[in-house]
């Protein structure tokens, strides 16, 4: 079991018991420390069963227990920061898509510990989700504490809470009926065994002798066993519904999400909060519904699931891990979003760092908004972004349009991309920052934007055109071969160029795509002055000079 004692907390200001709470995360700290006022040490706690991909929807799970965590130490509290895997769980059904089909199906029923990774690659079919989705975590820079519940279980860390449960199994039975439209059938345990020969959960209980004897069927089998809880590989579990608040007592849970799916009336968090009351004499945690996420503008490349679901990796091939953590600190979790990978690609980018220059004190803003932005800021922000406790007097960002254009002019080359911004790359977190945006913004420009927003330069070698307005394209090449017109603003260059236009009685609509025709072979592209400038002034009047 891969194990990390406490959570890292990424540095941040602090915030005091009597500052008031301004995220939603904040808010769920200040009701912890509220509830339990002499605790210094809190357990937040999530996790899912690693049954196939690991999706994205999962990761809001984590991440917004990251936030809470978070929220707690900058309060001053110590926090514990778990993540199950349940990885105990039956192996029910084979997912769409997977190799060795055959062999997954001779599988079912099994542990998901103990059926092995199709891939041939981990140690079983649980274990290669959980480390893909461990490794793409790492870098988002969090770092919960990682329990694979087929360990506890099979060494028996959990045999008293399993023994309560069958205890209190009458009471359990009471609240679990009054959320159904039939109640249990008679034979109802809340145990669910593995047998010890083929391991499948295909068993049937016959008797339970306390204080730990089970007395079991297996019907492949066709056989009956007897195990002890107290011993370890018993192979007995507990029931969704039970199993997960024994382990908010056992893990003594403060604080624990849960999707559309446990939150409904009647759900798995209700019956568990009654159960752990019931049973266990302990109060549920606190408790925050997250709603789905899904992503939008994937065109034909379809993820590895069905659907429109992706996986963490797959989100962080477009976006840096700041701009992902962004874009669920900057949105409640019961409110549901799609993450895009069409051209609101550009518009997510230009609003974190919007974020980012309020946060460090680059924009100005109302107070208010100051405050909001900022605590986001500090949700998001990762390693390579400075502080927002102490804002530096100068910030190198390197907006996702204008880079595109850039990476394009150079046909992807990010060293030769690089030398363009060389003048705002003065330390290794400028570098680390452009190197990590640049290399996303190639892979979304070749795999995931629209055909209207790519081009590429007429080569040299291309003959010449002929221009419909040689007097007005002439003057642009004059403008551009002036000395200093390399140093001028894009608004300045704008300027100027309508000034052109405007001479010559041209519609500034004609004129631009007579001018993006000589050097994109198209009727369209970036703005033109700023066009004009990334392509170096000189560079551009002897291209466009071609078509005279």
């Amino acid at each position: 079991m891969q194990k990390t004692p406490t959570a890292t907390h990424r540095p941040g200001p602090q915030v005091t018991e009597e500052t008031p709470a301004i995220h939603w995360a904040d808010h769920a700290a200040a009701e912890l420390t509220e509830k339990h006022p002499e605790q210094t040490r809190f357990v937040c706690a999530s996790g899912i069963s690693p049954s196939g991909m690991v999706h994205i929807g999962n990761f809001r799970e984590v991440i917004t227990v990251a936030f809470v965590v978070q929220a707690l130490k900058d309060r001053g509290k110590s926090v514990r920061f778990i993540y199950s895997w349940d990885d105990y769980d039956a192996f029910r059904k084979v997912p769409v898509n997977l190799p060795e089909k055959e062999m997954l199906e001779k599988n079912l029923r099994k542990p998901l510990s103990l059926v092995p990774d199709p891939y041939g690659k981990a140690a079983s079919y649980a274990a290669h989700f959980e480390q893909e989705f461990e490794t793409s975590l790492k870098q988002t820079e969090i770092h919960p504490e990682f329990i694979r519940q087929n360990e506890p279980y099979r060494a028996g860390t959990y045999a008293q809470g399993i023994k309560d449960a069958v205890a209190n199994e009458k009471a359990i039975i009471e609240v679990l009926n009054r959320s159904r439209t039939e109640p249990l059938p008679s034979s109802w345990t809340c145990l669910s065994i593995f047998c010890k020969e083929c391991h499948r959960d295909a068993t049937e209980l016959i008797k339970f002798e306390a204080p730990s004897t089970v007395k079991y069927k297996c019907k492949p089998c066709k056989k009956e066993f007897e195990v002890s809880i107290d011993e370890p590989e018993a192979g007995v579990k507990l029931l969704w519904r039970v199993d997960w608040p024994m382990r908010w007592a056992k893990e003594k849970v403060d604080f624990e999400p849960g999707g559309k799916d446990h939150s409904s009336q009647g759900g798995s968090y209700d019956t568990g909060c009654e159960i752990v009351r019931a049973v266990w004499k302990r109060e549920p945690p606190l408790y925050v519904q997250y709603d789905f996420v899904l992503a939008k503008g994937l065109g034909s490349k379809l993820s590895s699931s069905s659907g429109n679901l992706i996986t963490l990796d797959e989100a962080l091939e477009i976006y840096e891990p700041a701009v992902l953590r962004w874009i669920f600190a900057s949105r409640k979790p019961n409110l549901d979003f799609s993450i895009a990978f069409d051209l609101d690609v550009l518009k997510t980018y230009d609003d974190f760092d919007r974020t980012t220059r309020i946060a460090l004190k680059q924009e100005q803003a109302e107070e208010k908004k100051f405050n909001y932005e900022k605590r986001i800021y500090d949700f998001s922000k990762t390693s390579i972004y400075p502080s927002s406790k102490n804002p530096i007097d100068t910030f190198a960002q390197f907006p996702f349009r204008h880079l595109c254009n850039i990476l394009q002019i150079h046909q992807g080359d990010i060293e030769k991309t690089k030398s363009f911004y060389a003048a705002s790359l003065k330390t290794k977190e400028d570098q680390a920052r452009f190197e990590s945006r640049a290399t996303r913004a190639w892979k979304w420009i070749t795999e995931f934007a629209p055909p209207e927003f790519k081009f590429s330069l007429r080569t040299e070698a291309n003959p010449a055109s002929t221009t419909k307005f040689p007097a007005a394209v002439g003057e642009l090449v004059t403008l551009l071969k002036t000395p200093g017109t390399e140093g001028l603003s894009e608004d300045d260059l704008a300027g100027k160029i309508f000034t052109i236009m405007k001479s010559n009685q041209i519609e500034p609509k004609a004129f631009f795509q007579e001018v993006y025709t000589i050097l994109v072979s198209k009727t369209s592209g970036p703005k033109l002055a700023s066009f004009l400038l990334a392509l170096g002034t000189e560079r551009a009047a002897k291209m466009i000079e071609k078509s005279l």
